[in-house]
């Protein structure tokens, strides 16, 4: 009974054992699976063949983000034009052994975790994988080096690039020898309001300098905007292609966004000038009429439309400014202010004479002392006005010299309109010469002698008659002044020498001596003054008498 006892103990300490055992290897397998699935490895391949797994994670980086770090950056070595073999080292830290490039690009950091992965230490994990990453770019570079091939490349650009230049330079040069050759068809010049701004030649010179200057850009930006193709062709100078393209790009958008930024801004000033424009047609249609005389004002004359047209309208565009100011773009900034204020205070500064100039202008043109054409004397300058400008006036004199005297002397001068009353309705200028005859001669013949040389002078006028003035009577001679009527006031010089022609013609032959007085005190012994042809034929020169009185 014992027996069968202890056998009956022995059965199921055996089944206990074999269950104990089982239980175990079940849990030895468990937990290798657990084991292998938490370090399954992530393998580094930047070309076709794996250089080594990462199992472990660090930080927020998982295996599989490591493993693909380091797969660029091995990468990145192997696009290096120059690559250094030498450079690469291990640079042992406080929690890792790093393997970097060139002291400052970290290329993999081996931990503690990775080298008990694999059941070895840090030091052997990192020189294991130094010299594979290092015989990997090795082999690479000499057996599939791209040196060579981005040398290539650069040689086949640039010759692309050159290629393009010249045949942009044919294409600008064949563009102006066209035009050159048709310039008579293109260039006619520039002309406003019948002023001549550009002749032909000078429109063609200033052509050829912009088309020249456009070739010239045309040809920088397409240099310049091949370099980053070029720079991007080695990866030690792909980073400048950003930068190159952001030194046009950059100003650009911002000249762009600024500019759509204006829209608004633009589009009321728009709004503005184009209701100023239609207003100011308006107010020339109106002032055209009065200067035709179709619309009469009272006291409003015709001659005043045009300079009042002009003061209203340097008032609207003054007015116009001011409304628009606030809408140009940087006008609130201080520097566009203090700018403003420095061209106003110059602007007060170096005018005050050119201001003092254009209001007389405007008062003269209000006074209206003369107008384009007429013959004045203002000063000691005499002549026809050519020309009336807000800031002076023309004269030109009977020598043809051309004279222009600023507006605040002639509103300051004495000025003598000698055309104002020679039109149709008046009698026209009254001109006048004097001439001093001795108290011997009788004054009816001289007032004939002067009314008939009068008579024979051009351009005077026959109705009035002229007429004689004695204006003196002096200690030894009688002043007479002929006057003429004349409605040719800018001929005063010729009529005047006409004149004087005739009068000594008629008085020669009406045998009146025009000469000094004083000279006709002793007259024995002494030829007349008149000319031998004016003389009769038996005359003879008086003899010194002497008489003898009582």
């Amino acid at each position: 009974m014992r027996i069968k006892v202890l056998r009956l103990l022995a059965f199921f300490f055996v089944l206990f054992s074999f269950s104990v055992i089982a239980q175990t290897k079940n849990l030895k397998s468990s937990e290798k699976e657990a084991v292998t699935v938490k370090l399954k490895g992530y393998p580094v391949k930047p070309f076709n063949d794996t250089l080594f797994l990462v199992y472990h994670n660090v930080g927020s980086f998982s295996a599989k983000e490591r493993a693909q770090y380091i797969t660029n950056k091995i990468k990145r070595l192997y696009n290096e034009s120059f690559f250094e073999k030498d450079s690469i080292k291990i640079i042992p830290s406080d929690v890792s052994m790093d393997i970097v490039y060139q002291s400052d690009l970290v290329i993999m950091s081996v931990l503690e975790a990775d080298a008990k992965a694999e059941n070895s230490t840090v030091s052997a994990i990192a020189n294991r994988n130094l010299a594979k990453i290092k015989s990997a770019i090795i082999y690479q570079n000499e057996n599939y080096s791209q040196l060579p091939k981005r040398i290539g490349y650069t040689v086949l650009l640039t010759l692309i690039i050159g290629l393009v230049l010249f045949l942009i330079s044919k294409v600008f040069n064949f563009i102006k020898r066209y035009i050159v050759k048709n310039r008579v068809r293109y260039f006619k010049g520039v002309s406003y309001n019948s002023i001549n701004i550009l002749s032909p030649d000078k429109q063609l010179f200033l052509f050829l300098r912009i088309f020249g200057i456009i070739k010239i850009i045309t040809l920088i930006l397409i240099v310049y905007l091949s370099l980053p193709v070029l720079f991007s062709i080695f990866p030690a100078t792909k980073e400048y292609t950003t930068t190159l393209l952001k030194w046009i790009l950059t100003p650009a958008k911002l000249a762009f966004m600024g500019f759509i930024g204006f829209l608004p801004s633009l589009f009321t000033i728009i709004v503005i000038i184009i209701i100023f424009k239609y207003s100011l047609k308006v107010i020339k249609f109106f002032f055209d009429e009065i200067k035709s005389e179709k619309i009469k004002i009272d006291g409003f004359y015709s001659d005043w439309a045009l300079p009042t047209f002009n003061v209203i309208r340097l008032l609207m565009y003054a007015f116009m400014l001011v409304i628009i100011f606030p809408y140009l773009p940087g006008s609130d900034s201080p520097i566009f202010k203090g700018v403003s204020v420095f061209v106003g205070v110059l602007f007060s500064l170096g005018s005050s004479n050119a201001i003092a100039n254009m209001v007389a202008g405007l008062v003269i043109t209000y006074m209206r002392p003369f107008k384009i054409g007429d013959f004045i004397k203002i000063g000691e300058v005499s002549g026809e006005v050519i020309e009336k400008t807000a800031l002076v006036t023309r004269i030109r004199t009977s020598k043809f010299e051309d004279i222009t005297i600023p507006n605040a002397t002639v509103l300051s001068s004495t000025s003598t309109n000698y055309s104002a009353n020679t039109n149709q309705s008046t009698n026209g200028l009254l001109i006048h010469t004097t001439v001093t005859i001795g108290y011997d001669v009788p004054w009816k013949d001289i007032h004939a002698a002067l009314i008939e040389a009068a008579l024979n002078t051009e351009m005077i006028e026959k109705e009035p008659k002229p007429f004689v003035l004695q204006t003196s009577l002096d200690d030894f001679y009688v002043s007479y002044q002929i006057n003429v009527y004349t409605k040719e006031p800018t001929k005063q010089p010729r009529i005047y020498s006409s004149l004087h022609q005739n009068i000594q013609d008629s008085f020669n032959a009406a045998g009146i001596e025009i000469m000094s007085p004083h000279y006709g005190a002793l007259r024995d012994g002494n030829t007349t003054t008149i000319p031998p042809n004016y003389l009769k034929e038996d005359y003879e020169s008086p003899v010194f008498t002497f008489k003898k009185k009582g």
